[in-house]
């Protein structure tokens, strides 16, 4: 980590990881130690700014003091963070072989219903189908389980998936659309920070290999709503707006309000979960 000076009361925090972490769980790491020790009272800072691979504090009494206690607090950082990597790569791994189970799944219902087809016999295929939905119930009520299991620290996106570049997305990962749907919807995903538009998050989660390039000629308007993906990241525009994101999905969940507290709904630290609508 690097600490620079920018102006006579704020610094900002330069998260450099090692190679097996990414930067956003670093600066995620840094954003609860910074936040755990403003509300203990430990920590002066009127902002605390996470970024893509920065934190930047600012409204400091006294930056001098602020850097002593960062190089004291660096090492819970660094502990969080492996802490934190360790589970969101065992997470990544559960939710990918549970993808995995579910395409044998249904693949195997397909085989079946297709053999039922073609030996006429309907009642069979019918039956199939029957199952094939009552598995799909069981899915939901597992989401809802785990839903349930969060606390209420998950907030839970219902999406339309129904984007114009839905194809373009499932070319550039090798799957088919309805695979791509189940990723997205399998991923625990993470705010990472807010940027771009008031109430916009940055959301990570997704395998840094399925990172994807931004459109050539960006959208002169964006609807609300927008479900959108670009580089490593997933995004929700809160307002209409220009836009060169992947459009997959959107939704009616209202993500900015003046009048709320906050006003964001989705801050830096929430976890989104998105749910077929």
């Amino acid at each position: 980590m690097r600490i620079r000076p920018v102006g006579a009361h704020a610094l900002l925090l330069d998260c450099t990881a090692p190679a097996d972490v990414p930067e956003a769980t670093l600066v995620e790491a840094w954003r609860a130690e910074l936040w755990r020790r403003r509300e203990q009272g430990e920590l002066l800072a009127v902002e605390i700014v996470p970024a893509a691979s920065t934190v930047l504090l600012d409204g400091l009494p006294d930056p001098a003091v602020t850097i002593e206690q960062l190089t004291q607090w660096a090492a819970n950082v660094r502990h969080a963070t492996r802490a934190n990597a360790a589970a969101e790569r065992a997470a990544a791994e559960r939710a990918a072989a549970e993808r995995a189970a579910a395409e044998r799944a249904a693949a195997e219902r397909a085989a079946a219903e297709r053999a039922a087809a073609e030996r006429g016999d309907g009642e069979r295929g019918d039956g199939e189908r029957g199952d094939g939905e009552r598995g799909d119930g069981e899915r939901g009520d597992g989401e809802r389980g785990a839903e349930e299991r969060g606390g209420g620290a998950e907030v839970v996106v219902p999406v339309e998936f129904d984007g114009p570049d839905l194809p373009a997305v499932a070319e550039h990962w090798g799957l088919p659309v309805p695979a791509v749907l189940r990723r997205l919807t399998g991923t625990r995903f993470r705010v990472a920070f807010c940027g771009f538009a008031p109430g916009f998050p940055y959301l990570t989660g997704l395998p840094a290999e399925l990172a994807l390039p931004r459109l050539a000629t960006p959208r002169a308007r964006v609807p609300a709503g927008s479900v959108a993906l670009a580089g490593p990241y997933a995004g929700i525009y809160p307002s209409a707006s220009p836009g060169g994101w992947l459009l997959v999905g959107r939704t009616e969940l209202v993500l900015f309000d003046v009048s709320a507290d906050p006003p964001a709904r989705l801050g830096p630290g929430t976890l989104v979960r998105m749910v077929a609508a």
